[in-house]
């Protein structure tokens, strides 16, 4: 079921047109791949090699993600924190958005981010969010190498 919501971006209007069952699709690409991938570390222990860490030695903001998946199938948290918590935390927001999603696509209640968050984002274009992205997954691939 699709929604439209109008919001403010300077002097336009901007529709927004969000159909879940759209959305689940890469969705569910994003996390079968990184199954598949945690599954033949956790097996194997062969794992895909990081081209940044490769070229600089240093983690990159996805490094330890692969080890992260095999301790999240070996039902270790705490390990898969320590390899790498922002994309734990990253993964767990994105299972929540997903089941949300689903929930939506299979006819439940439509769940949406608070009125006010909604209107900032509408605010910004998406070159500033990528730009933002960027900015927060630079300075912490800085601090995770230095500290």
């Amino acid at each position: 079921m699709a929604s439209l919501d109008v919001g403010r971006a300077g002097d336009r209007r901007l529709p927004v047109d969000f159909r879940a069952r759209s959305a689940l699709r890469p969705l569910v690409g994003f996390f079968a791949a990184g199954l598949g991938l945690s599954a033949l570390y956790a097996t194997t222990g062969v794992g895909v090699g990081c081209p940044f860490r490769i070229v600089t030695g240093w983690d990159c903001p996805l490094c330890g993600g692969t080890r992260m998946g095999s301790a999240l199938l070996h039902g270790d948290v705490a390990a898969a924190f320590a390899f790498n918590p922002v994309a734990l935390v990253g993964i767990a927001l994105l299972g929540v958005v997903g089941v949300l999603w689903l929930v939506e696509a299979l006819g439940g209640p439509v769940v949406r981010p608070p009125a006010g968050l909604r209107q900032r984002l509408l605010r910004t274009t998406p070159r500033q969010r990528l730009v933002a992205f960027f900015t927060v997954a630079t300075v912490y691939t800085v601090l995770r190498n230095l500290l």
